[in-house]
């Protein structure tokens, strides 16, 4: 009996750890991708219309195409597909930032911000080994709330205050939701890298661009 239990609990492990090491190296390759695909952005000069395209495609393709796709190998080029796509969707933002006078120098600090965030997040979730799947509940709602109230910032209330408190907690739900989803991939709860991958790529995206946003209002040059 404790040889079937330590044999299970052996497996289980490499499962865990096979789920973590497949995802950090799909969610690299994609980061890169992604990377690619927003240079490529800035250099073609890309306009407002093609990245709100992009970024209704990238949806589309996460919320239709992930779930049938995630179980086998054409997952990998799903998640690839959401990164370029994602990637494509920030050329504008990037363009009109790398215009201002320290705007390599914002771009840099977001891209910097960001890695810190996620990896000092990943530390956290590694070492502690709690379950913080409590945290999902509350991160749905908390991205419904941010939407509702960034329509309502842009429709009616139009104020760059409240923009930037937007931008504010969605770098705050970003964390929570990575802290959540490592801890999940390191707990076992996580069984999918594609997805996992998925999930965390688009995390670090908006966390960069919500980032570059605050950091672009506090330069004084937005």
């Amino acid at each position: 009996m404790n040889t079937f239990s330590t044999a299970t609990t052996i497996s289980n492990i490499q499962v865990k750890n096979k789920v973590l090491s497949n995802t950090m190296r799909l969610l690299s390759y994609t980061l890169i991708f992604g990377g690619l695909a927003s240079w490529f952005s800035v250099a073609s000069g890309a306009g407002f219309g093609s990245a709100m395209i992009s970024s209704i495609a990238a949806i589309v393709v996460i919320w239709f195409v992930l779930p049938k796709t995630q179980n086998s190998n054409k997952g990998i080029l799903t998640a690839f597909a959401v990164a370029g796509l994602l990637g494509y969707s920030i050329g504008p933002m990037l363009i009109h930032y790398l215009a201002m006078p320290n705007g390599t120098d914002l771009v840099i600090q977001a891209l910097t911000g960001t890695g810190v965030a996620f990896f000092g997040i990943s530390f956290y979730a590694q070492n502690s080994k709690k379950d913080f799947s409590f945290l999902n509940g509350m991160i749905f709602f908390a991205m419904i709330g941010v939407i509702v109230l960034s329509l309502l910032n842009f429709f009616f209330i139009e104020s760059s205050a409240f923009g930037l408190l937007m931008s504010f907690a969605i770098v705050m739900i970003m964390g929570a939701f990575m802290l959540s989803q490592m801890s999940a991939i390191i707990n076992g709860g996580e069984t999918n890298y594609i997805s996992a991958t998925v999930g965390l790529y688009l995390a670090l995206h908006n966390m960069f661009t919500s980032l570059l946003h605050l950091l672009g209002a506090f330069s004084n040059d937005d």
